[in-house]
């Protein structure tokens, strides 16, 4: 079923690993969870030896351990989990994993922007069925919060910060009371959470300033910091597992060679280390430069060299997708891609070899098509 869904759901993608680990699942599950915190632990951050399984269990999410283990000890109490950090960190992929390991449904989302309304977390109204019997029950529209809570599931709210301060409000009192009233119906005009009932928010440490969340609502929640991914390591498994996911879905046959993947690493810790210690904005590439953004550079070359290349992923072509993927201003970002491609990549090319030189060339060449 999954094949037939342009990007399905954790619960979908992993089904069958969810299926036997359900099988096979003898520890102690709070209220209605369909695994337990050990089994979700599992099922996010792959199996090891250690773990005495049948089968081999794969790495998901990749980040630290106790990060996952605090979350799934916070959705097992009462309180929310609010996962903040910098954009492109794994946290909406965290939550859907643990909404899909705990729930089997991670679907029940709402997104945080400045239209987002106390509706949308609560109810809303079927006019045409309210015009024709009347408010009642059959003709509300439950939102996914709602949903949640009656089927003692697990709810999700992205860019919470990006929520207006009475979105925040009306969240607060699901949060504390774990009801909410229906002041239009005069009978059956409360729906109580069920046990299993929680709410997984992320947040963008950048948007500071947005909407800050109140002191009130802080409390309600527990909060886990997704940091950054600085090891290379890490980094390069995060990447190679996406890359992985995207040669399945698109049903392309092609390799990345271990160099290339390299020099894309390599780019990206510079140009980190170079915004880390410029004086001003304008000597920063707007681009965060995280870890979904590489993901992202990998996929445009990916795909132009499946469809418009001879199949092979190139140096130049992964130049090219770098350059037209980070310059979003200019000629600010062009610049300091200039400035990277004439001060670090050249001399690195003449130093090392390799696939540098094509490399430089195929950046250079971008960067003269976009000045």
């Amino acid at each position: 079923m999954s094949d037939e869904m342009l990007r399905a759901p954790a619960e979908a993608k992993y089904a069958d690993e969810l299926d036997w680990l359900e099988s096979v699942d003898d520890g102690p599950r709070p209220f209605s969870w369909r695994l337990s915190p050990r089994m979700v632990r599992l099922f996010v951050l792959g199996s090891e030896r250690s773990d005495g399984l049948d089968r081999e269990i794969k790495q998901k999410w990749f980040g630290d351990r106790s990060l996952v283990e605090r979350a799934i000890v916070t959705l097992a109490s009462d309180r929310g989990l609010l996962l903040i950090g910098d954009p492109g960190t794994g946290k909406s992929w965290l939550a859907e994993l643990l909404a899909a390991a705990i729930s089997r449904n991670s679907t029940l989302v709402v997104q945080g922007t400045a239209g987002t309304t106390e509706d949308h977390i609560k109810y809303s109204w079927n006019i045409s069925m309210v015009i024709a019997k009347g408010q009642s029950r059959e003709s509300m529209i439950p939102s996914p919060i709602m949903t949640a809570m009656e089927q003692g599931v697990i709810g999700r709210f992205e860019e919470l910060t990006r929520s207006t301060s009475d979105v925040q409000d009306a969240l607060i009192s699901i949060l504390s009371e774990k009801y909410v009233s229906i002041p239009e119906l005069d009978d059956d005009n409360v729906v109580f959470a069920k046990p299993g009932f929680s709410i997984i928010a992320t947040a963008n440490s950048r948007d500071r300033g947005v909407n800050d969340l109140s002191s009130a609502l802080k409390r309600r929640f527990n909060f886990v910091r997704i940091p950054v991914v600085t090891n290379k390591r890490s980094e390069a498994e995060i990447v190679r597992f996406r890359t992985t996911e995207l040669l399945r879905r698109h049903r392309i046959e092609l390799d990345v060679p271990p160099t290339l993947l390299d020099i894309l690493l390599q780019s990206f810790a510079d140009l980190r280390a170079a915004s880390e210690s410029a004086s001003s904005d304008d000597e920063r590439l707007e681009s965060s430069l995280s870890t979904a953004e590489q993901i992202g550079v990998l996929e445009d070359a990916i795909l132009h060299s499946h469809f418009f290349g001879d199949r092979t992923l190139r140096a130049q072509t992964l130049a090219g997708s770098l350059v037209g993927s980070l310059a979003r201003r200019s000629p600010e970002d062009l610049a300091i891609l200039n400035k990277y491609w004439h001060g670090v990549v050249e001399p690195r090319s003449k130093k090392e070899g390799g696939q540098w030189p094509d490399f430089l060339e195929g950046g250079r060449q971008a960067i003269a098509t976009l000045s």
